[in-house]
């Protein structure tokens, strides 16, 4: 998988993107909270990553910062909710404001975003806000001790809800083993459960 890209910017018309890497042009969608930080046409960029591999195409989206591309795939996980809305969320609201929409419910916001119907938008605010904490002040995910904060956002890749991961990690650490050790703790205590 392609986690990031680091090139020159070879074109810009929203919401795409032209990186050449190398002499190779990957071909990037972004949001528009990203393109509006772009550096200019021939200048380097660093963009992370979220490669999508379909049947009939490999796509690439594109973002400057870890708390975009984190809220990016937690909304993909949300039922009925694909790469488009999810780029039409982030273009359409910030990730602080979006965490006080899912905190107030307030699906109005939400609907305002083109794409975004009644419907999708009052599952973003059921099934993203157990995921709040993870995207908090733009946050890309818990802090913590090093070896905490890695078995953590695992858990979390493994589709745990933050509180529930938390408490995982919490019940499983002894302060002394390696991430792939807690992990593996954090687990067995969810399977006895």
């Amino acid at each position: 998988m392609i986690g990031a890209l680091h090139g020159i910017l070879a074109e810009k018309a929203p919401p795409r993107l032209l990186v050449d890497v190398g002499g190779v042009g990957y071909d990037v969608e972004v949001p528009m909270s990203t393109f509006f930080s772009l550096p200019a046409l021939g200048e380097r960029v660093r963009l992370l990553t979220h490669h999508v591999v379909r049947e009939d195409a490999q796509l690439l989206y594109g973002f400057l910062t870890e708390a975009e591309r984190s809220l990016f795939r937690n909304v993909l996980k949300v039922s009925g909710v694909g790469p488009r809305i999810a780029l039409a969320l982030l273009s359409g609201i910030t990730i602080d404001a979006f965490t006080q929409v899912v905190r107030e419910k307030d699906a109005a916001v939400l609907t305002r975003i083109p794409g975004i119907g009644r419907k999708i938008a009052e599952r973003l605010l059921v099934e993203m806000h157990d995921r709040l904490d993870a995207l908090s002040s733009g946050d890309a995910g818990p802090t913590g001790t090093g070896v905490e904060a890695e078995a953590t956002r695992a858990l979390l890749a493994l589709d745990y809800k933050p509180a529930e991961a938390a408490r995982l990690i919490k019940a499983a650490s002894t302060g002394t083993q390696s991430t792939e050790d807690l992990i593996r703790g954090a687990l067995q205590i969810a399977g006895r459960e």
